[in-house]
């Protein structure tokens, strides 16, 4: 199985309020599929941006072979550089 940590859109209103968490999930599933695990939030509505992550379970994730989204890892990066 090929796992991907990438974005899943939770929240209501989904088009006036959007909400994501960081989750490993197959990468065959849908956006909003099912979840192997859940490891951070995304709420880009929020000023500055809120962005958390569990770093321990990313590494040990990206250890089993995980791969990341690109939206996660500009994420990530934008977070890490501020």
């Amino acid at each position: 199985m090929s796992v991907r940590i990438r974005l899943s859109r939770v929240g209501k209103g989904a088009k006036k309020r959007p909400f994501f968490r960081i989750s490993v999930m197959d990468r065959r599933k849908s956006r909003d599929g099912r979840v192997i695990e859940n490891i951070g939030i995304y709420d880009p509505t929020k000023e500055p941006a809120l962005f958390r992550i569990d770093k321990e379970k990313f590494d040990a994730w990206i250890k089993k072979g995980a791969s990341v989204s690109e939206t996660v890892a500009r994420l990530a990066k934008a977070i890490k550089n501020s």
